[in-house]
């Protein structure tokens, strides 16, 4: 596969999945949240603080896909293997680490708060945990891409 249709299909899977992460956001956890608050008035109060919550953790998942974007840009440039590369997928992983940790402490947040069940926070552990694999295979291939530019590089002089 060329690295110009490689691109092509990196950019087009990162559209995909920020629209896909922009219907749920903006239409499937309100319409959750309202269908609960329909069927339990007294969750009403908890709607707002859920919502507005859950929507603070999709920011950092977008910055990622822009970075993704970002990369998806330099490999059609034929510039895989670069230092630039290799920052970009560190800041991925940071963007994970970081998005798992705030959704860890909303979730313990919120139960101290009496505004969650105990079971959502032990459910949430999954997401936390998957935001974590995110983070360590990001940061495993930043620096793997890392390497892979400094022999590209190595070899470049050498020719």
């Amino acid at each position: 596969m060329q690295q110009k249709t490689l691109s092509k299909w990196l950019k087009c899977i990162i559209i995909g999945v920020g629209l896909c992460g922009l219907v749920v956001y903006a239409l499937v956890l309100p319409l959750v949240g309202q269908g609960i608050v329909g069927q339990n008035p007294e969750f009403a109060d908890r709607y707002w603080p859920w919502l507005g919550f859950l929507w603070a953790t999709g920011v950092p998942c977008y910055a990622a896909l822009v970075l993704a974007w970002k990369i998806s840009t330099n490999i059609g440039l034929d510039r895989s293997f670069s230092e630039t590369n290799a920052k970009l997928l560190r800041w991925i992983s940071y963007l994970a680490a970081a998005d798992a940790g705030f959704f860890f402490v909303g979730n313990i947040v919120m139960l101290f708060l009496s505004m969650s069940h105990p079971g959502i926070t032990l459910l949430s552990l999954l997401v936390v945990f998957a935001g974590a694999a995110v983070a360590a295979a990001a940061a495993a291939l930043s620096h793997l891409v890392k390497k892979a530019a400094a022999l590209q590089e190595q070899s470049d002089w050498t020719i």
